[in-house]
């Protein structure tokens, strides 16, 4: 790979997609930050950490370990991009790890200038409501995984609008199988991490591009409602007022 070295981290990299997309940068020549939930989950991180990667620690569910983590971020070399892998698939964590977490850590980190939000086919079949007002963004019931994916997606678009200067896409991995995916999953796990590996670190032309979509290094069309900007206007705000964080 004759892409420049990047300094990169990649939120979730402790199984599945994330791991494999830390392996492949750091393989590539990256500087490569991991992270975990908690120290535990951590120890896991070992063959990584011999190869040169740093680490974070924090549990995506309690919005002060965000702010510690983005804290720790911002006291470090800077970062070139972030892979926001970190996501579940059901529970009371659905909203607060795969929509508040990766929104918090936007609006507090400084630096990036590649940003990378994990999306899903399930995303089409998330309701874009004229009113946020009812979503349970702190987790005290299970939120809706659909909802979770397009309303992670229309923070990818609506990023790539409000800040020309950051290049951010969402990219859907198709279903693998991780632990998440299942072992019945039917598309390819190599392919899976490919797309937001290239997009946060490539200096490839179409990498170089904002605002997209992406399924295996191809662009394609979201739920309508992503470029909505009204739609993504009304996210940040309830996220704005959820966390007391503006973008």
């Amino acid at each position: 790979m004759n892409d420049t070295p990047r300094r990169i981290l990649v939120t979730g990299s402790t199984d599945g997609l994330g791991r494999a997309a830390a392996r492949s940068l750091l393989s590539a020549g990256h500087e490569v930050v991991v992270h975990a939930r908690s120290e535990e989950r951590a120890a896991g991180l070992g063959p990584l950490l011999e190869q040169g990667a740093g680490i974070v620690v924090g549990d995506f569910t309690d919005r002060d370990a965000v702010r510690r983590v983005a804290a720790a971020l911002n006291d470090a070399p800077a970062l070139h991009a972030v892979i926001h892998n970190a996501g579940v698939w059901s529970g009371r964590a659905v909203m607060p790890v795969n929509v508040v977490a990766p929104y918090l850590l936007t609006a507090l980190l400084g630096a990036p200038r590649r940003l990378v939000y994990l999306s899903s086919g399930s995303h089409f079949g998330g309701r874009p409501r004229s009113s946020l007002d009812d979503i349970d963004w702190g987790g005290e019931h299970a939120g809706s995984y659909a909802d979770s994916k397009l309303f992670v997606t229309t923070l990818a678009a609506a990023v790539a609008r409000l800040r020309p200067g950051v290049l951010s896409n969402a990219v859907d991995p198709g279903w693998v199988p991780t632990k998440m995916g299942g072992p019945n999953a039917p598309d390819d796990l190599e392919l899976g991490h490919r797309t937001q590996a290239w997009l946060a670190s490539s200096d490839d032309s179409e990498a170089l591009t904002s605002g997209g979509y992406w399924y295996h290094r191809q662009r394609r069309e979201p739920h309508e409602a992503v470029h909505d900007h009204g739609f993504q206007d009304r996210l940040l705000r309830a996220l704005a007022r959820e966390t007391g964080v503006p973008l």
